[in-house]
């Protein structure tokens, strides 16, 4: 195999000296031309290429590996829940490669603004989410995996969405960067105000669990990307392919071993996440209203509001509440229709702008 994509000039992965300066640089890709291998512009044109595609279609791709750990949970078998906090710290170092200090020195130019949404991110979706496990009746093992989605910090993906709504995307990069900064004290004290009396809630476990698993890569790839941003120039382009293959092995890693249980609960389950979902994205645009907040503030707040970390609340859930298979659960479906609900509202958004709306 390797022979024939070497014959066929397509092996672009090929032993590749980083550290050797400019010149080297252009020596090695002349030489790598000459012998017919791809040069590293062209490997880099591929990854970008392939990352576009992968965001294009991230819906999809999600739908898709979630159906088949659904359905033919033996074929991806071989992943396991064991990697999740790993997976979802890749995710999170991917987040701090894109972050830079002016996007936390923005917080202090729009302190009402930021205010506004961090206060509605903590207060409506962990009250919604524990108002649905009393009106739909949940088990405490499903409860608990709803009320983790509702008290984790606003996802990564939110930034994307606010951007195609061409809702505040400065906005909505400073909400996702301060709800993730008070997530370890706001997440565990949440979960016990809202779970407590149902479950044993480790709230120092929990505390120490999101510092290592979402602050410290984080704060890692902010570091990176100061002192060596040149090659995060580059690397960023292929953090939506890193980022997407990530989720994807979360979700199937959860649905794969939970698949039982999710065919007899399933409905309900899904029923509850778009429910969750949706009321966030509605109190949130509501609240933000009601606070005379101009359109693409309204938009940033809803979408940030309404688009959970639900990778942090499936690796919780896995780490601390490993007494409750289906805890997992909840995040894992959310991350899946999360990104289908906020295209769709992104849609929704646009279609208001080209028409004169005022949504």
């Amino acid at each position: 195999m390797l022979l024939r994509m070497y014959k066929e000039k397509s092996f672009l992965f090929s032993l590749y000296p980083v550290h050797i300066g400019n010149r080297g640089r252009a020596i090695w890709n002349r030489t790598m031309q000459k012998r017919g291998l791809v040069r590293e512009e062209d490997c880099m044109r591929v990854l970008e290429k392939l990352s576009d595609f992968v965001s294009k279609w991230m819906a999809l791709i999600v739908i898709l590996v979630a159906a088949i750990s659904l359905f033919f949970p033996s074929s991806v078998s071989f992943i396991k829940t064991a990697w999740i906090n790993t997976l979802l710290g890749i995710v999170m170092f991917g987040m701090g490669l894109t972050l830079k200090p002016s996007d936390f020195t923005d917080v202090f130019k729009r302190p009402r603004d930021v205010i506004i949404g961090a206060v509605a991110q903590f207060t409506l979706m962990p009250l919604l989410a524990f108002l649905l496990t009393k009106v739909f009746r949940l088990s405490p093992e499903l409860a608990i995996g709803v009320i983790l989605v509702g008290t984790c910090p606003g996802g990564t993906s939110s930034n994307v969405m606010t951007y195609l709504s061409k809702g505040d995307v400065a906005l909505s990069v400073c909400m996702t960067s301060v709800s993730t900064i008070l997530a370890p004290f706001m997440t565990p004290l949440l979960t016990l105000l809202y779970a407590g009396k149902t479950v044993d809630v480790q709230v120092v476990g929990m505390f120490i669990s999101v510092i290592k698993v979402v602050l410290v890569p984080i704060i890692l790839g902010i570091v990176v990307n100061r002192f060596f941003s040149k090659v995060t120039e580059k690397a960023v382009k292929a953090l939506p392919l890193i980022s997407t293959t990530a989720i994807v092995l979360i979700i199937a890693a959860v649905v794969s071993v939970n698949s039982a249980r999710i065919m007899q609960n399933g409905l309900l389950i899904v029923c509850v996440v778009i429910c969750h979902n949706v009321l966030g994205y509605l109190t949130g645009y509501l609240a933000a209203r009601v606070l005379k907040l101009d359109t693409t503030k309204c938009r940033a707040i809803s979408i940030e509001v309404g688009m959970q970390n639900s990778g942090l609340a499936t690796s919780l859930a896995a780490t601390h509440f490993a007494q409750y298979p289906l805890a997992t659960v909840p995040g894992a479906v959310f991350s899946v229709w999360h990104n289908i609900s906020g295209a769709i509202l992104a849609n929704i958004f646009n279609y208001s702008s080209k028409h004169g709306g005022k949504i």
